[in-house]
């Protein structure tokens, strides 16, 4: 469980009654009288891949010995390894805190386990979202019991898979192959993950989403841009998915960044227009452009918010770009070894340019002050 002083903290922050930056401040002063209640990194790693662990061999176990266990005493492992799980996290909440966390988000990720042997159990197959979705409320429910920050990322994940998969789902019954919202309100929702840490004092919860969103953000965007966009059907589900894939993420950057919302929008907006640009035949001219305008701005927004990680992610960005525009439509234009000195060139040059580049908008950001 969280420290009284912090459970407290989030109270009155939800409530209006302090401002995050303040919050911030209180929490960062904290931390800094009593350093020792820290985790150092090995032990955090060892927590992590302890719960990692944990977890898959619980669940080899329980797959291995499946055919053998009668419907009942499945019924009943099932529930208990959730329970055990939780229990364990509360028995050692005033001991270890740091155990206590990885006990209850093993407890969380059993959960979506526990749904979908339960219904193998009844044969519960009939609409496989659903399963999705009640994973999204026990970890929800978890979050709201619990306040830890393992839960909310959970949340974070699970309810957007339940949205694609619900669209997924639609389109496999009604016959259609359009996947662009979904595509689409994912490379967003990237976008706004991404920027939802901004100061060295920010909660785990922020740090976690921020580490989310950079690791989605280029295989989504290259997905958006190559992908065919599929047949666009003009109707009310259509509308009712892109409104989601254009508002969720908007939604999100509204609750956790607030008056720095018009840059969420703005990235949006790009996401959208990155998909729009993709025909799925002949040139991708509009594509590539796209994506480099996408890195500048990623890179722009880097240095006006003092994140280093964003900037790292468009200079990334944009070597990919040049990359694949070289290899789609430039490569097989040239001879064969010209085409692979001038690659070597690309590489070299551009390499050496683009790390140029890096280190010299690195240098430009201020220090960001402890909030």
């Amino acid at each position: 469980m969280p420290r009284e002083w912090e459970a407290h903290l989030e109270q009155w922050t939800g409530a209006g009654l302090l401002d995050p930056e303040v919050a911030g401040r209180i929490r960062a002063w904290e931390r800094a009288q009593s350093p020792s209640r820290g985790l150092r990194w090995p032990v955090v790693l060892a927590l992590v891949f302890g719960a990692i662990l944990l977890a898959a061999g619980v669940l080899l176990f329980v797959s291995a010995h499946w055919d053998q266990i009668s419907p009942g005493a499945r019924m009943t492992l099932v529930v208990l390894m959730v329970a055990v799980f939780h229990a364990g996290g509360a028995a050692v909440s005033q001991r270890f805190d740091g155990l206590s966390i990885a006990l209850h988000a093993v407890g969380t990720v059993t959960l979506g386990a526990a749904i979908a042997l339960a219904g193998q159990i009844y044969n519960l197959s009939e609409h496989w979202p659903s399963a999705v979705l009640l994973w999204a409320l026990g970890a929800a429910l978890a979050w709201a019991l619990l306040r830890q920050w393992p839960q909310a990322v959970l949340t974070a994940l699970l309810v957007p898979a339940w949205l694609a998969s619900e669209w997924s789902a639609w389109c496999t019954d009604a016959g259609r192959n359009y996947s662009l919202p979904v595509t689409v309100g994912i490379c967003a929702l990237s976008l706004t993950y991404l920027s939802i840490r901004r100061y060295p004092s920010d909660t785990p919860l922020r740090k976690a989403l921020m580490w989310i969103g950079g690791l989605a953000l280029l295989p989504s965007a290259g997905v958006l841009a190559f992908d065919g966009p599929g047949k666009s059907p003009a109707d009310a589900a259509s509308a009712l998915a892109w409104a989601v894939a254009l508002l969720l993420p908007l939604a999100i950057a509204l609750l956790l960044r607030r008056r720095d919302v018009l840059w969420n929008i703005g990235a949006i907006l790009w996401a959208a227009l990155l998909g729009l640009s993709n025909l799925g035949v002949g040139s991708h001219g509009a594509v590539y452009l796209c994506c480099a305008i996408g890195s500048v701005g990623l890179a722009w927004w880097g240095m006006r918010e003092s994140r280093p990680e964003r900037i790292n992610l468009a200079i990334a960005g944009f070597a990919l770009t040049v990359i694949c525009f070289y290899f789609s439509d430039v490569m097989d234009k040239l001879g064969r070894s010209f085409s692979l000195i001038l690659l070597g060139l690309v590489f070299l040059g551009g390499g050496w340019l683009l790390e140029r580049t890096r280190r010299g908008l690195l240098a430009r950001i201020a220090p960001v002050e402890v909030k």
